[in-house]
Protein backbone atom coordinates (compact mmCIF):
# COMPACT_ATOMS: atom_id res chain seq x y z
CA UNK A 1 0.00 0.00 0.00
CA UNK A 2 1.79 3.45 -1.04
CA UNK A 3 1.38 6.37 1.03
CA UNK A 4 0.09 9.55 -0.56
CA UNK A 5 2.27 12.87 0.21
CA UNK A 6 -0.23 16.03 1.50
CA UNK A 7 2.98 18.08 1.07
CA UNK A 8 3.29 17.21 -2.64
CA UNK A 9 -0.38 17.31 -3.38
CA UNK A 10 -0.76 20.46 -1.70
CA UNK A 11 2.52 22.25 -3.65
CA UNK A 12 1.59 20.95 -7.03
CA UNK A 13 -2.43 22.18 -6.64
CA UNK A 14 -0.98 25.37 -5.67
CA UNK A 15 1.36 25.43 -8.57
CA UNK A 16 -2.20 24.81 -10.94
CA UNK A 17 -3.81 28.11 -11.72
CA UNK A 18 -7.66 26.82 -12.28
CA UNK A 19 -7.39 25.52 -8.34
CA UNK A 20 -5.80 29.36 -7.70
CA UNK A 21 -8.53 31.21 -9.38
CA UNK A 22 -11.41 28.88 -8.12
CA UNK A 23 -9.88 29.12 -4.34
CA UNK A 24 -9.67 32.64 -5.00
CA UNK A 25 -13.85 33.13 -6.16
CA UNK A 26 -14.70 30.60 -3.31
CA UNK A 27 -13.19 33.08 -0.68
CA UNK A 28 -14.40 36.35 -2.57
CA UNK A 29 -17.87 34.72 -2.63
CA UNK A 30 -17.47 33.95 1.04
CA UNK A 31 -16.56 37.37 1.75
CA UNK A 32 -18.88 39.15 0.03
CA UNK A 33 -21.65 36.81 1.94
CA UNK A 34 -20.07 37.47 5.59
CA UNK A 35 -20.42 41.69 4.66
CA UNK A 36 -23.76 41.17 3.26
CA UNK A 37 -25.31 39.21 6.53
CA UNK A 38 -23.46 41.86 8.32
CA UNK A 39 -25.08 44.92 6.42
CA UNK A 40 -28.33 43.41 6.97
CA UNK A 41 -28.27 42.48 10.42
CA UNK A 42 -26.75 46.14 11.02
CA UNK A 43 -29.83 47.73 9.33
CA UNK A 44 -32.43 44.68 10.10
CA UNK A 45 -34.97 47.23 11.19
CA UNK A 46 -34.86 48.76 8.31
CA UNK A 47 -35.38 45.79 6.27
CA UNK A 48 -37.88 44.07 8.53
CA UNK A 49 -40.35 47.08 8.24
CA UNK A 50 -39.77 47.63 4.74
CA UNK A 51 -40.73 44.16 4.00
CA UNK A 52 -43.66 44.20 6.04
CA UNK A 53 -44.99 47.60 4.27
CA UNK A 54 -44.87 45.33 1.15
CA UNK A 55 -46.62 42.25 2.27
CA UNK A 56 -49.29 44.42 4.54
CA UNK A 57 -49.37 46.20 0.80
CA UNK A 58 -49.90 42.91 -0.80
CA UNK A 59 -52.61 41.38 1.48
CA UNK A 60 -54.64 45.07 1.25
CA UNK A 61 -54.67 44.65 -2.50
CA UNK A 62 -55.82 40.72 -2.12
CA UNK A 63 -58.57 42.12 -0.14
CA UNK A 64 -59.38 44.42 -2.02
CA UNK A 65 -59.76 42.94 -4.91
CA UNK A 66 -62.12 39.87 -3.05
CA UNK A 67 -64.16 42.60 -1.06
CA UNK A 68 -64.81 43.79 -5.03
CA UNK A 69 -66.08 40.59 -5.88
CA UNK A 70 -68.07 40.02 -2.94
CA UNK A 71 -69.67 43.43 -3.92
CA UNK A 72 -70.40 42.54 -7.56
CA UNK A 73 -72.33 38.95 -6.40
CA UNK A 74 -74.22 41.22 -3.84
CA UNK A 75 -74.49 43.67 -6.76
CA UNK A 76 -75.68 40.92 -8.43
CA UNK A 77 -78.11 39.24 -6.19
CA UNK A 78 -79.92 42.50 -5.46
CA UNK A 79 -80.54 43.08 -9.27
CA UNK A 80 -81.47 39.78 -9.62
CA UNK A 81 -84.02 40.10 -6.80
CA UNK A 82 -85.07 43.23 -8.15
CA UNK A 83 -86.12 41.83 -11.46
CA UNK A 84 -87.88 39.39 -9.89
CA UNK A 85 -90.06 42.01 -8.74
CA UNK A 86 -90.59 44.02 -11.19
CA UNK A 87 -91.46 40.93 -13.70
CA UNK A 88 -93.73 40.03 -10.80
CA UNK A 89 -95.67 43.51 -10.59
CA UNK A 90 -95.59 43.85 -14.14
CA UNK A 91 -97.69 40.65 -14.42
CA UNK A 92 -100.01 40.86 -11.58
CA UNK A 93 -100.98 44.62 -11.21
CA UNK A 94 -103.38 44.50 -14.08
CA UNK A 95 -105.43 41.93 -11.69
CA UNK A 96 -105.33 43.93 -8.85
CA UNK A 97 -108.00 45.82 -8.26
CA UNK A 98 -109.40 48.36 -6.26
CA UNK A 99 -113.08 48.56 -4.04
CA UNK A 100 -114.52 51.15 -3.12
CA UNK A 101 -117.52 51.03 -0.45
CA UNK A 102 -120.68 53.55 -1.10
CA UNK A 103 -123.58 54.34 1.26
CA UNK A 104 -126.61 56.09 1.05
CA UNK A 105 -126.36 58.20 4.12
CA UNK A 106 -128.93 60.93 5.69
CA UNK A 107 -128.00 64.18 4.35
CA UNK A 108 -129.07 66.75 6.76
CA UNK A 109 -129.52 70.96 6.62
CA UNK A 110 -129.54 73.40 9.87
CA UNK A 111 -132.88 75.70 10.08
CA UNK A 112 -134.20 78.62 12.07
CA UNK A 113 -137.76 78.33 14.05
CA UNK A 114 -138.53 81.73 14.23
CA UNK A 115 -141.08 80.50 17.37
CA UNK A 116 -138.72 78.56 19.34
CA UNK A 117 -136.30 81.11 21.28
CA UNK A 118 -134.37 80.31 24.06
CA UNK A 119 -132.81 82.16 26.74
CA UNK A 120 -129.55 79.82 27.68
CA UNK A 121 -128.34 82.09 30.78
CA UNK A 122 -131.44 82.16 32.53
CA UNK A 123 -132.54 84.45 35.03
CA UNK A 124 -129.09 86.44 34.65
CA UNK A 125 -130.24 88.13 31.49
CA UNK A 126 -133.89 88.20 31.33
CA UNK A 127 -135.44 88.71 28.19
CA UNK A 128 -132.13 87.73 26.47
CA UNK A 129 -133.83 85.22 24.04
CA UNK A 130 -132.40 84.40 20.78
CA UNK A 131 -133.14 81.69 17.87
CA UNK A 132 -130.72 78.51 18.19
CA UNK A 133 -130.45 76.64 15.14
CA UNK A 134 -131.51 73.15 14.13
CA UNK A 135 -130.89 70.38 12.23
CA UNK A 136 -133.00 68.35 10.31
CA UNK A 137 -132.80 64.98 7.96
CA UNK A 138 -133.49 66.42 3.97
CA UNK A 139 -132.78 62.95 2.07
CA UNK A 140 -130.05 60.96 1.41
CA UNK A 141 -126.71 61.30 -0.59
CA UNK A 142 -124.60 58.96 -1.65
CA UNK A 143 -121.22 58.73 -0.01
CA UNK A 144 -117.58 56.62 0.08
CA UNK A 145 -117.44 54.75 3.26
CA UNK A 146 -114.26 52.55 2.66
CA UNK A 147 -112.38 51.22 0.25
CA UNK A 148 -110.28 48.17 0.32
CA UNK A 149 -108.23 45.75 -2.26
CA UNK A 150 -108.91 42.53 -4.61
CA UNK A 151 -107.70 40.25 -7.35
CA UNK A 152 -109.04 38.72 -10.64
CA UNK A 153 -109.01 34.87 -10.15
CA UNK A 154 -110.66 34.03 -13.33
CA UNK A 155 -111.15 35.87 -16.79
CA UNK A 156 -114.76 36.73 -16.67
CA UNK A 157 -114.68 38.89 -13.71
CA UNK A 158 -114.52 36.53 -10.42
CA UNK A 159 -112.97 38.79 -7.52
CA UNK A 160 -111.20 37.72 -4.35
CA UNK A 161 -111.67 40.09 -1.56
CA UNK A 162 -112.00 39.95 2.12
CA UNK A 163 -115.32 39.55 3.82
CA UNK A 164 -114.88 42.24 6.38
CA UNK A 165 -114.61 44.71 2.40
CA UNK A 166 -117.95 43.70 1.87
CA UNK A 167 -119.74 42.68 4.68
CA UNK A 168 -122.86 46.00 4.39
CA UNK A 169 -125.90 44.16 2.48
CA UNK A 170 -126.88 47.68 2.26
CA UNK A 171 -123.97 49.26 0.57
CA UNK A 172 -123.01 49.67 -2.92
CA UNK A 173 -119.52 48.65 -4.54
CA UNK A 174 -117.36 49.84 -7.25
CA UNK A 175 -114.07 48.06 -8.63
CA UNK A 176 -111.75 50.15 -10.04
CA UNK A 177 -109.51 48.35 -12.28
CA UNK A 178 -105.64 49.15 -13.17
CA UNK A 179 -106.18 50.67 -16.00
CA UNK A 180 -108.80 53.32 -14.59
CA UNK A 181 -111.59 51.91 -15.26
CA UNK A 182 -114.52 50.99 -13.18
CA UNK A 183 -117.51 48.43 -12.91
CA UNK A 184 -120.69 47.71 -10.14
CA UNK A 185 -119.61 44.56 -8.13
CA UNK A 186 -121.90 42.42 -7.23
CA UNK A 187 -121.36 40.05 -4.19
CA UNK A 188 -121.78 36.64 -4.55
CA UNK A 189 -120.32 34.71 -1.57
CA UNK A 190 -119.30 35.64 1.84
CA UNK A 191 -117.01 32.50 3.74
CA UNK A 192 -118.84 31.74 6.87
CA UNK A 193 -115.51 30.29 7.95
CA UNK A 194 -112.56 32.92 6.87
CA UNK A 195 -112.44 36.24 6.34
CA UNK A 196 -112.78 35.99 2.00
CA UNK A 197 -115.74 37.07 -0.16
CA UNK A 198 -116.17 36.58 -3.82
CA UNK A 199 -117.52 39.28 -6.00
CA UNK A 200 -118.15 39.73 -9.40
CA UNK A 201 -118.43 42.24 -12.09
CA UNK A 202 -120.02 42.11 -15.86
CA UNK A 203 -117.08 42.73 -18.14
CA UNK A 204 -117.45 43.01 -21.81
CA UNK A 205 -115.82 40.01 -23.35
CA UNK A 206 -113.48 40.39 -25.99
CA UNK A 207 -113.63 37.38 -28.83
CA UNK A 208 -111.31 34.67 -27.76
CA UNK A 209 -109.54 36.40 -25.18
CA UNK A 210 -111.05 37.54 -21.29
CA UNK A 211 -110.34 41.71 -20.73
CA UNK A 212 -109.00 41.07 -18.10
CA UNK A 213 -105.71 38.80 -16.96
CA UNK A 214 -106.23 36.68 -13.87
CA UNK A 215 -103.70 36.00 -10.96
CA UNK A 216 -102.36 32.07 -10.48
CA UNK A 217 -103.05 30.66 -7.47
CA UNK A 218 -99.60 29.35 -5.88
CA UNK A 219 -98.85 27.01 -3.13
CA UNK A 220 -99.18 28.45 0.48
CA UNK A 221 -97.76 25.09 2.01
CA UNK A 222 -94.12 25.06 0.27
CA UNK A 223 -93.40 28.93 2.37
CA UNK A 224 -90.11 29.49 4.23
CA UNK A 225 -89.59 31.92 6.56
CA UNK A 226 -87.10 34.13 5.31
CA UNK A 227 -89.10 34.18 1.74
CA UNK A 228 -89.14 37.29 -0.38
CA UNK A 229 -92.88 38.59 -0.54
CA UNK A 230 -94.51 41.24 -2.71
CA UNK A 231 -97.50 42.76 -0.86
CA UNK A 232 -99.97 44.94 -3.81
CA UNK A 233 -102.87 46.76 -2.81
CA UNK A 234 -105.07 50.22 -2.50
CA UNK A 235 -103.09 51.46 0.38
CA UNK A 236 -105.01 53.52 2.56
CA UNK A 237 -107.69 54.21 0.24
CA UNK A 238 -105.84 56.77 -1.43
CA UNK A 239 -103.19 54.80 -3.47
CA UNK A 240 -104.00 52.28 -6.06
CA UNK A 241 -101.67 49.32 -6.78
CA UNK A 242 -99.26 50.03 -4.27
CA UNK A 243 -96.03 47.92 -3.68
CA UNK A 244 -93.93 46.80 -1.18
CA UNK A 245 -91.86 44.38 -1.06
CA UNK A 246 -90.76 41.87 2.54
CA UNK A 247 -90.06 38.45 3.31
CA UNK A 248 -92.37 35.95 4.91
CA UNK A 249 -91.37 36.85 8.71
CA UNK A 250 -93.62 33.73 10.46
CA UNK A 251 -95.91 31.18 9.32
CA UNK A 252 -99.17 29.25 11.30
CA UNK A 253 -99.64 32.24 13.36
CA UNK A 254 -102.96 32.97 15.44
CA UNK A 255 -104.71 36.12 15.86
CA UNK A 256 -107.40 38.22 16.77
CA UNK A 257 -108.77 40.57 14.22
CA UNK A 258 -111.12 43.65 14.86
CA UNK A 259 -112.19 46.00 12.31
CA UNK A 260 -114.10 49.62 13.14
CA UNK A 261 -117.13 48.26 13.66
CA UNK A 262 -115.92 46.31 16.79
CA UNK A 263 -116.28 42.96 15.46
CA UNK A 264 -113.52 40.33 16.35
CA UNK A 265 -112.72 36.88 14.38
CA UNK A 266 -109.57 34.23 15.26
CA UNK A 267 -107.98 34.14 12.26
CA UNK A 268 -104.91 30.59 12.71
CA UNK A 269 -102.46 29.62 10.33
CA UNK A 270 -102.10 32.92 9.01
CA UNK A 271 -98.89 34.29 7.99
CA UNK A 272 -97.24 36.87 9.03
CA UNK A 273 -94.72 39.53 6.84
CA UNK A 274 -93.08 42.17 7.11
CA UNK A 275 -93.86 43.44 3.62
CA UNK A 276 -96.21 46.73 4.49
CA UNK A 277 -100.34 45.92 5.06
CA UNK A 278 -102.01 49.51 5.43
CA UNK A 279 -105.52 50.06 5.41
CA UNK A 280 -107.07 49.62 1.92
CA UNK A 281 -104.65 46.38 1.70
CA UNK A 282 -107.34 44.43 2.68
CA UNK A 283 -108.19 42.10 0.21
CA UNK A 284 -104.78 42.47 -1.99
CA UNK A 285 -102.67 39.65 -2.98
CA UNK A 286 -99.64 38.75 -1.27
CA UNK A 287 -97.36 37.45 -3.96
CA UNK A 288 -94.08 35.39 -4.06
CA UNK A 289 -91.15 36.08 -6.71
CA UNK A 290 -93.01 34.03 -9.44
CA UNK A 291 -95.85 36.57 -9.07
CA UNK A 292 -98.15 34.05 -7.78
CA UNK A 293 -101.29 34.13 -5.02
CA UNK A 294 -99.78 32.91 -2.03
CA UNK A 295 -101.98 34.83 0.37
CA UNK A 296 -104.78 37.29 0.52
CA UNK A 297 -103.39 40.19 2.96
CA UNK A 298 -105.92 40.58 5.64
CA UNK A 299 -104.64 42.25 8.98
CA UNK A 300 -101.96 44.69 10.51
CA UNK A 301 -100.70 44.55 13.86
CA UNK A 302 -101.60 47.92 15.50
CA UNK A 303 -99.28 50.14 16.81
CA UNK A 304 -96.52 48.10 15.13
CA UNK A 305 -94.14 48.66 12.44
CA UNK A 306 -94.11 45.95 9.63
CA UNK A 307 -95.99 43.25 10.92
CA UNK A 308 -98.47 42.37 8.70
CA UNK A 309 -100.82 39.13 8.06
CA UNK A 310 -101.94 37.50 4.71
CA UNK A 311 -104.58 34.12 4.74
CA UNK A 312 -102.91 31.00 3.12
CA UNK A 313 -104.16 30.31 -0.46
CA UNK A 314 -104.31 27.00 0.41
CA UNK A 315 -107.33 27.64 2.95
CA UNK A 316 -109.30 29.42 0.20
CA UNK A 317 -108.74 27.42 -2.75
CA UNK A 318 -112.12 25.41 -2.51
CA UNK A 319 -113.81 28.20 -1.77
CA UNK A 320 -113.22 30.08 -5.05
CA UNK A 321 -113.89 26.73 -6.59
CA UNK A 322 -117.14 26.27 -5.17
CA UNK A 323 -118.12 29.82 -6.06
CA UNK A 324 -117.17 29.05 -9.41
CA UNK A 325 -118.97 25.65 -9.64
CA UNK A 326 -122.10 26.71 -7.83
CA UNK A 327 -122.33 30.45 -7.08
CA UNK A 328 -121.86 29.55 -3.09
CA UNK A 329 -119.22 28.61 -0.84
CA UNK A 330 -119.52 25.50 0.06
CA UNK A 331 -117.44 24.52 3.10
CA UNK A 332 -116.99 20.84 4.44
CA UNK A 333 -117.46 20.51 8.03
CA UNK A 334 -116.87 17.34 10.59
CA UNK A 335 -119.71 18.50 13.13
CA UNK A 336 -117.54 18.57 17.10
CA UNK A 337 -116.37 20.99 19.16
CA UNK A 338 -112.84 20.44 20.67
CA UNK A 339 -109.77 22.12 22.47
CA UNK A 340 -106.65 21.57 21.72
CA UNK A 341 -104.33 19.96 23.71
CA UNK A 342 -100.56 21.08 24.42
CA UNK A 343 -98.15 20.25 27.57
CA UNK A 344 -99.89 22.32 29.75
CA UNK A 345 -103.42 21.43 29.13
CA UNK A 346 -102.14 17.45 29.46
CA UNK A 347 -100.36 18.04 32.92
CA UNK A 348 -103.73 20.02 34.17
CA UNK A 349 -106.00 17.16 33.10
CA UNK A 350 -103.78 14.11 33.91
CA UNK A 351 -103.90 13.40 29.66
CA UNK A 352 -101.96 10.85 28.15
CA UNK A 353 -100.59 13.22 25.07
CA UNK A 354 -99.51 16.41 24.63
CA UNK A 355 -101.16 17.21 21.15
CA UNK A 356 -104.14 16.92 19.17
CA UNK A 357 -107.64 18.35 19.97
CA UNK A 358 -110.15 17.16 22.85
CA UNK A 359 -113.85 16.66 21.81
CA UNK A 360 -115.58 18.45 24.25
CA UNK A 361 -118.84 20.18 25.26
CA UNK A 362 -118.91 24.17 24.87
CA UNK A 363 -119.82 26.45 27.32
CA UNK A 364 -123.90 26.25 27.14
CA UNK A 365 -125.93 22.51 27.50
CA UNK A 366 -126.83 23.43 24.03
CA UNK A 367 -123.08 23.37 22.71
CA UNK A 368 -123.39 19.61 22.06
CA UNK A 369 -119.65 17.68 21.62
CA UNK A 370 -120.69 16.20 18.51
CA UNK A 371 -123.36 17.51 16.08
CA UNK A 372 -125.87 14.94 15.76
CA UNK A 373 -126.10 13.22 12.43
CA UNK A 374 -122.88 15.11 11.30
CA UNK A 375 -120.28 13.31 9.90
CA UNK A 376 -117.89 12.92 12.88
CA UNK A 377 -121.46 11.43 14.13
CA UNK A 378 -121.85 9.04 11.72
CA UNK A 379 -117.99 7.80 12.13
CA UNK A 380 -118.47 7.06 15.81
CA UNK A 381 -116.98 10.27 17.15
CA UNK A 382 -118.06 10.63 20.90
CA UNK A 383 -117.21 13.32 23.28
CA UNK A 384 -113.91 12.96 25.13
CA UNK A 385 -112.17 11.29 22.51
CA UNK A 386 -108.40 12.67 21.41
CA UNK A 387 -108.33 12.93 17.57
CA UNK A 388 -104.43 13.03 16.86
CA UNK A 389 -103.73 12.91 12.97
CA UNK A 390 -105.38 13.66 10.09
CA UNK A 391 -104.30 11.71 6.75
CA UNK A 392 -101.22 10.92 8.88
CA UNK A 393 -100.74 14.64 10.19
CA UNK A 394 -100.00 15.09 13.36
CA UNK A 395 -101.98 17.94 15.10
CA UNK A 396 -100.08 20.22 17.00
CA UNK A 397 -99.20 23.55 17.35
CA UNK A 398 -98.53 24.01 13.64
CA UNK A 399 -100.96 22.13 12.28
CA UNK A 400 -104.99 22.56 13.02
CA UNK A 401 -108.11 20.16 12.72
CA UNK A 402 -109.56 23.50 11.26
CA UNK A 403 -106.79 24.19 8.55
CA UNK A 404 -107.02 20.59 7.47
CA UNK A 405 -110.76 20.25 7.21
CA UNK A 406 -110.88 23.64 5.52
CA UNK A 407 -108.70 22.73 2.42
CA UNK A 408 -110.98 19.57 1.84
CA UNK A 409 -113.76 19.45 -0.58
CA UNK A 410 -116.92 18.13 0.11
CA UNK A 411 -117.58 14.28 -0.54
CA UNK A 412 -113.35 13.54 0.58
CA UNK A 413 -112.68 11.03 2.53
CA UNK A 414 -110.35 11.80 5.49
CA UNK A 415 -108.86 9.14 8.08
CA UNK A 416 -108.45 10.11 11.49
CA UNK A 417 -105.76 8.54 14.29
CA UNK A 418 -108.67 8.80 17.55
CA UNK A 419 -107.43 7.88 20.95
CA UNK A 420 -110.98 6.38 22.60
CA UNK A 421 -110.48 5.20 26.24
CA UNK A 422 -107.31 4.24 25.70
CA UNK A 423 -107.14 2.70 23.33
CA UNK A 424 -105.89 4.06 19.43
CA UNK A 425 -108.21 3.52 16.54
CA UNK A 426 -108.69 4.78 12.85
CA UNK A 427 -111.64 5.90 11.75
CA UNK A 428 -112.96 7.06 8.10
CA UNK A 429 -115.01 10.17 7.70
CA UNK A 430 -116.95 11.43 4.99
CA UNK A 431 -117.13 15.10 4.51
CA UNK A 432 -120.17 16.82 3.76
CA UNK A 433 -121.26 20.19 3.27
CA UNK A 434 -121.85 22.74 6.40
CA UNK A 435 -125.24 23.71 7.30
Amino acid sequence: MQKIDITYLLKKMFKNKTFIAFLTSFITLIVILIIGILVLWHFKANVFSYLTKEYLKDAQTSLSTKSNALKNIQNQAIFSQESFVIDAVKRASPAVVSIVISQNVPKYETYVDPNQQDNPFGDMFPGFSFNIPQYRQNGTEKKDIGSGSGFFVSGDGLIVTNKHVVDQTNAQYTVYTNDGKKYSAKVLARDPVLDIALIKIDLPLHIGNPPYSYLNLGNSDSLQVGQSVIAIGNALGEFRNTVSVGVVSGLARSITAGDNSGNSETLDQVIQTDAAINPGNSGGPLLDLSGDVIGVNVAMAQGSQSIGFALPINSIKSAIESVKATGKIVRPYLGLRYVSINAEMKDANNLTVDYGVLVKQGANANELAVVPGSPADKAGIVENDIILEVNGVKLDEKTSLASIVREKNVGDVITLKVLHKGAEKTVQVTLEAAK
